[in-house]
């Protein structure tokens, strides 16, 4: 994992100016807050333009655009492969995430979610899982919640070994990344 860290790195370095490494609070298990660590693939200050974005959002629960401006050309390819979120590794390391279970969500968008759909954060999160496998981008935030939904109520080791064997699959041919 490291020569290809190493790469992916300097690749954003070079393509653009600011802080390699990204850092967002995100929800997890039992509603409690911690920081995301992700390489960075937008330009610098991105979460200021969220606001503003969001009216041209393809859909209500979340930030979803056809083309979003704030990419660099480098996060393309990050987002595309995944690597993006290699840092998220360290998460695991620490026991805030999984490799298995519901993403994380920023804090915002968590707070729309209610009733059954709760039940997200009774897992940890994880680096993969149903939604990761599923088409990712090409889901709806509620095809997301149900698909999560169906990760914690169903949850055993058998699926955990499945969904991960079905990710490589899933960033080799990026379906749905964006």
């Amino acid at each position: 994992m490291a020569p290809v860290l190493a790469v992916s790195v300097c690749a954003v370095r070079l393509d653009s100016r600011g802080p390699v490494f990204f850092a967002q609070r995100r929800i997890g298990r039992h509603g409690r807050p911690f920081q995301i660590i992700k390489l960075r693939t937008m330009v610098c200050y991105s979460d200021c333009d969220a606001a503003e974005l969001m009216q041209q959002s393809v859909e209500g629960g979340w930030l979803k655009l056809d083309e979003d401006p704030r990419i660099t050309r480098v996060g393309r390819l990050l987002r595309k492969t995944s690597l993006d979120e290699l840092p998220q590794v360290f998460n695991v390391l620490r026991g805030e995430m999984s490799l298995v279970g519901p993403r994380p969500l920023p804090e915002a968008t968590d707070r729309r979610i209610t009733g059954w759909a709760r039940r997200r954060t009774e897992m940890r999160p994880g680096l993969t899982g149903m939604w990761q496998v599923s088409g990712r981008d090409n889901t709806t935030f509620d095809e997301m919640l149900r698909l999560d939904y169906q990760y914690v109520t169903t949850w055993s080791l058998r699926t955990d070994m499945r969904l991960m064997l079905r990710t490589p699959a899933a960033v080799l041919w990026g379906r749905g990344a964006g």
